[in-house]
């Protein structure tokens, strides 16, 4: 009895690894926060924040679904390349904790299963963009480009702000510009995030022959590549005050922005992996920071 206790808390554990709860933790906040942000917009006449509970928990269920399904479908695929490098020897398949059939089976089953969800209980662009989502981190990114182009996480980023906009047109029954803008944000910071860990990780990619901007053009450059994009990161954000938010969310989108800034003009002075990976550690909040921001402007609203 014992035994088959301790096979199935191994079982659950890896399961929830090939889920990534990290990513689910912060596409859900991204979620709920636009959702909740976007009640500033909506058409309809309402006070900041009057959603119902039904919405906000089945948008909860269906982006954390979605965002399980599609990192186990990425486990599935990159099951090869995993067994090859150190950081990732150990993940459930490549580690024989699970089979890669079972893996697929809970991927799809998932995926699938949150889009149902989210078509039964919120709205058809809510939806649409929930599967969106799955699309584009595990077809274009995943199966396309990860292993083909050195674009992968630039393009494959959008899986991120699918997410947004998920939580925005679950309020508002669509996308408009303020809410694909904000959507955007994801997309923009993905790649210098993104970037500073393949940094690290870097001699583990080209072992692999996975074509990350560091395996291509060096650690130097790619960090010049992380500050531009940060560069133009920080005054688009700031730039969404002229499209309807108000100064709470102006200003923390200015703090965070120039330390995450700060930082990633460093790492071009200092572009080594070690550096890399404490870039990666303290920018990693600034999307969690920026996106509760945007709802707590929508309740203390206010402009000049």
């Amino acid at each position: 009895m014992n035994k088959i206790w301790r096979s199935n808390a191994v079982d659950i554990k890896s399961y929830i690894e090939v889920s990534k709860p990290r990513i689910i933790v912060v596409l859900v906040i991204t979620a709920i926060t636009s959702l909740l942000g976007a009640t500033r917009f909506d058409s309809t006449p309402s006070i900041p924040w009057d959603v119902s509970l039904w919405q906000v928990g089945f948008l909860v269920l269906a982006g954390a679904l979605a965002s399980m399904g599609s990192s186990a479908l990425n486990h599935y695929y990159d099951r090869d390349i995993d067994k090859l490098m150190v950081r990732t020897a150990k993940r459930p398949i490549p580690s024989g904790k699970l089979s890669a059939k079972s893996v697929l089976i809970y991927g799809v089953s998932l995926s699938i299963t949150s889009v149902i969800i989210a078509w039964l209980t919120l709205n058809p662009v809510a939806t649409f963009m929930i599967a969106l989502g799955i699309f584009f981190y595990v077809i274009i990114y995943t199966l396309w480009l990860k292993r083909s182009n050195s674009a992968n996480i630039i393009i494959g980023g959008f899986a991120g702000s699918a997410a947004s906009m998920a939580g925005w047109a679950t309020t508002t029954g669509s996308i408009d510009l303020t809410g694909f803008l904000v959507g955007w944000l994801v997309f923009m910071w993905t790649p210098p995030h993104f970037w500073c860990l393949a940094i690290k990780t870097r001699e583990e990619y080209a072992s692999v022959k996975v074509p990350m901007l560091p395996v291509l053009i060096g650690n130097q450059k790619t960090a010049k590549y992380i500050f531009i994009n940060t560069a133009v990161l920080l005054p688009f954000s700031i730039s969404l005050y002229f499209f309807g938010l108000g100064i709470l969310y102006t200003a923390i989108a200015l703090v965070s922005g120039i330390l995450m800034l700060i930082y990633h003009y460093k790492l071009t002075k200092n572009p080594t992996p070690e550096f890399a990976w404490k870039a990666y550690k303290v920018t990693a909040p600034y999307l969690v920071i920026i996106f509760i921001a945007i709802a707590i402007d929508a309740l203390f609203y206010y402009r000049i």
